[in-house]
């Protein structure tokens, strides 16, 4: 309270919260200001009355009930300030957009996007739960009529799917397609050796998934070479994992037996004549040996004793094979080696899911503790992660597959190295890859957990893998089961619109062959070696970066690529020529 000079009169101050004063626009003072008078008989009266504290009092706190009435019925308490304008000016879009999140939240089922989005204060994608729950499997309409302002919210189209950019587009698969016409000598040979009951091989594989994959192919082609019967192969317990998976819980046993009924027998057991022979065990062959070296060195003793046994078959057999055998090999691993009912039923189911919106980017990142031991390179996280792998790596010094004489930089320019999240970010950002690409992530728990991510996460908020896509329960049957695991990654990595890899390895080399069978899917190798001296180049402006990064991958989106311009080369990885052809009127004998 203060008093004027004559003291007749006092004057009452109010303190008034400066977010109620901005809420008031310009508009309405100047209207208050400007607002027609009621007519006065006394002039005088009326200046007196003006120049009234009390009259300016009772104006302020008349605005001020009005504006805080406003806010009370307007204001969203989920977002208090929003940056997008356009929010506000949708009140049914927003209220169903609230309502679903807040209900989500509560029940802990916010995606990556989501969290990511809440944080920064922005609106974030459709959760993994509609994609779950709220679109059928299979099918491209949202169930959930509210759903589709929501899509269209975020940018898409009310259907779900954003229309069509070159990121997406597929890429010239020159017209061939599977061709798996094996020769005359072949098939009269099939006659003789499916009919064989003294021979039979015995084969134990071993590593991850993908790596006994590899094994049960070239399995089946040394059976066919030396003319034995093939037993089921016996799947080594991984000493990593622990998985105890068998052959007939990952892929389809019967399924198998019968695409490969007139190349060679699959048998599950031994016969009772041969359960108590003593088999010839073989545990080192050598690498890369020619079907001529097999038969020198097996048949005298497989003909004597009537059963050979194998162990450690990776990379035995050469890839430089005869053209009925490589044609073998491809038989095998895109059509024989179907994975078991189970597994594929779920793995459909969340390629489903993914595609429910449009289309999806697969990616398999390598940044797993034991991926950075082996390669002897480092996540670019922090010094104490890098600790940790340094301390890991002296004490399992045999974990060390990268070369041993070059530095963690020098292993990096030469594109030994996996790409981290911020690297993977810039290149599909490069690539032309919009921010509303939903993108399923397959591979383990990176080193660091979602702090390794958020770089990815940031620049790419729709971010699924299967613990987000399947429903309660769904994956139970498959816990603690590390192949079954990887099996339903490769289901849905190898039905994905565009497929990535951050490093190479066998779940890369096996889709990228799985994808160009099927008719040359888009599959993006990336340019390591060339393209990271660019990544550090901070003075490139951003539009000549993303022109070279383009240039550098023009031929590398999964075109055609003949496996005889290199030595080499796995045809399971190249399928042309020998597996592929482009005559249209060839096609596979399956």
């Amino acid at each position: 309270m203060a008093k004027s000079k004559n003291n007749a009169k006092k004057v009452s101050y109010i303190s008034v919260p400066s977010q109620i004063i901005n809420s008031l626009s310009s508009s309405s003072l100047q209207s208050l200001l400007l607002s027609p008078k009621k007519p006065s008989r006394n002039r005088f009266f009326r200046l007196n009355l003006y120049r009234s504290p009390i009259f300016w009092f009772l104006a302020l706190f008349l605005f001020c009930f009005l504006g805080m009435l406003k806010l009370s019925y307007n204001l969203d308490p989920l977002v208090p300030f929003s940056p997008y304008p356009c929010v506000t000016s949708q009140p049914q879009l927003q209220d169903s957009f609230s309502k679903k999140l807040t209900t989500r939240s509560q029940l802990g089922f916010v995606s990556n996007g989501e969290k990511n989005d809440i944080k920064d204060q922005e609106v974030g994608s459709v959760d993994a739960r509609e994609l779950k729950s709220e679109v059928g499997f299979g099918s491209n309409e949202v169930k959930d009529e509210s759903l589709k302002g929501v899509v269209d919210f975020q940018g898409g189209k009310s259907d779900g799917f954003e229309e069509e950019s070159e990121f997406w587009k597929q890429p010239d698969g020159l017209g061939y397609k599977p061709c798996l016409k094996f020769s005359r000598e072949y098939s009269r040979w099939s006659e003789l050796i499916v009919k064989n009951r003294r021979k039979y091989l015995l084969v134990v594989v071993s590593g991850g998934m993908n790596q006994q994959r590899n094994q049960i192919v070239d399995a089946v082609v040394i059976a066919r070479i030396l003319g034995a019967a093939l037993v089921v192969p016996i799947l080594q317990v991984n000493v990593i994992w622990g998985d105890e998976s068998e052959f007939s819980d990952i892929f389809d046993l019967e399924h198998f037996k019968r695409v490969l009924a007139n190349d060679v027998r699959i048998v599950s057991s031994l016969p009772s004549t041969h359960i108590t022979t003593r088999p010839v065990v073989e545990s080192r062959t050598p690498l890369h040996v020619s079907p001529q070296w097999i038969r020198a060195r097996y048949l005298k003793r497989l003909n004597r004793e009537g059963v050979l046994l194998l162990r450690g078959l990776d990379s035995r057999l050469s890839k430089d094979l005869p053209s009925d055998l490589q044609k073998l090999r491809c038989k095998v691993a895109f059509n024989a080696l179907r994975f078991a009912p189970p597994v594929l039923e779920l793995g459909n189911k969340l390629a489903e899911r993914m595609r429910s919106k449009g289309p999806y980017l697969a990616l398999h990142l390598r940044m797993e503790l034991d991926v950075w031991v082996r390669t002897g390179c480092q996540p670019g996280l922090s010094h104490e992660y890098d600790e940790i792998i340094n301390n890991e790596r002296k004490q399992r010094p045999e974990l060390l597959t990268a070369r041993s004489n070059m530095t963690y930089h020098e292993r990096k320019l030469a594109g030994l190295c996996p790409l981290n999240a911020m690297e993977v970010a810039r290149l599909l950002k490069a690539l032309g890859a919009p921010r509303s690409t939903r993108i399923y992530w397959a591979g383990g728990q990176p080193l660091g957990g979602k702090e390794a991510l958020q770089p990815l996460t940031r620049e790419f908020p729709h971010f699924y893998n299967k613990e987000d896509l399947a429903l309660p329960g769904e994956l139970k049957p498959f816990a603690n089961r590390a192949s079954l695991m990887a099996a339903i990654d490769y289901i849905v990595s190898e039905n994905s619109d565009v497929f990535m890899p951050s490093h190479g390895g066998n779940m890369g080399h096996a889709i990228q062959g799985h994808r160009a069978y099927a008719g040359h899917k888009k599959y993006i190798t990336p340019n390591k070696r060339h393209m990271l001296p660019y990544f550090l180049n901070s003075s490139l402006p951003g539009a000549e970066f993303n022109r070279i990064i383009k240039e550098l991958h023009r031929d590398s989106l999964g075109q055609p690529e003949l496996r005889t311009i290199k030595a080499g080369r796995d045809v399971t990885k190249y399928p042309v020529p020998e597996c592929m052809c482009s005559d249209s009127h060839t096609r596979s004998s399956l």
